[in-house]
């Protein structure tokens, strides 16, 4: 993916060197299936980490040069979903796109929907239609998650502006009333419609990229569905030596994680990514 020296967007919340507050470290194949489990769904998870929760406000220090240069690569990334989100509400709906504020945080931070952590993972918080990201999430995506590349990173934040184009579009807010009226095994179900929807947003927002900025190829959309793959919830069970375990499913399997990611980017149309018909 090409993005050196191309543009950045302006909607960045640099709270990287933030003071106060800091959070207890877990580790193991334990904490990635608890951080995956509050990634992507407005859930913060880390009051469930060895009884200790995050408190305050806590920068990462000094901003490396490896910080610097994930955080130009997250701005370039959210500018280029800005673009050509603007350009698919005007073309498909008739309509303006009002963009999401992309939060950069190191350590911990607070939001609406609860506290940003290394245990939450990126989320989309509707309350201030924020997406939280703490780029070291990069880091456990590449090394252990299996989804290694600069694009497989783009989809992370494409999938979580995928999340404020649904509440834009009134989806979000509407699916999040029916799964406080459901059984868990209902709302796990809605919930999995949320997120394929939001990976079938993101393969129409890839499909644009490569015909608007032409900075994609092949191998990049590659990294995108393997990330979409390596992250489904049958993958992540199974991976923990766990049985799997459809009931609890809460962001789809691989095979849907991936498949509807095609789907966007095959057909490029936001009608075509109804994942709640049937």
């Amino acid at each position: 993916m090409e993005w050196k020296g191309r543009r950045g967007s302006r909607n960045i919340e640099d709270r990287r060197t933030a003071g106060g507050g800091r959070t207890a470290g877990i580790g193991g194949i334990g904490a990635i299936l608890l951080l995956l489990a509050g990634w992507y769904f407005n859930v913060d998870v880390s009051g469930f980490v060895g009884g200790v929760a995050p408190t305050g406000q806590s920068g990462g220090g000094e901003i490396t040069a490896a910080d610097q240069a994930a955080g130009e690569f997250v701005s370039v990334t959210l500018a280029d979903t800005e673009e050509i989100w603007a350009k698919i509400f005007k073309e498909q709906l008739n309509r303006d796109y009002t963009p999401a504020i992309l939060v950069l945080y190191k350590g911990v931070t607070q939001s609406p929907c609860g506290n940003a952590s290394g245990t939450s993972g990126p989320f989309y918080c509707p309350g201030d239609k924020k997406v939280y990201l703490d780029t070291e999430f990069f880091t456990t995506l590449d090394q252990q998650l299996g989804a290694s590349g600069d694009f497989a990173d783009a989809y992370v934040v494409a999938h979580e502006v995928g999340h404020h184009v649904q509440d834009e579009l009134g989806i979000l807010s509407k699916a999040n009333a029916q799964r406080e009226n459901v059984s868990t095994e209902e709302s796990n179900a809605i919930s999995v419609q949320i997120e394929l929807q939001a990976d079938c947003f993101s393969g129409i927002w890839a499909r644009d990229v490569a015909q608007t900025f032409g900075t994609i190829d092949r191998a990049d959309l590659e990294e995108a569905i393997n990330a979409a793959k390596q992250i489904g919830d049958d993958t992540l069970q199974r991976n923990a030596g766990q049985r799997v375990s459809p009931e609890s499913f809460t962001h789809g399997t691989s095979e849907q994680r991936s498949g509807w990611f095609m789907q966007g980017l095959k057909s490029g149309r936001i009608a075509d990514c109804n994942t709640f018909n049937g």
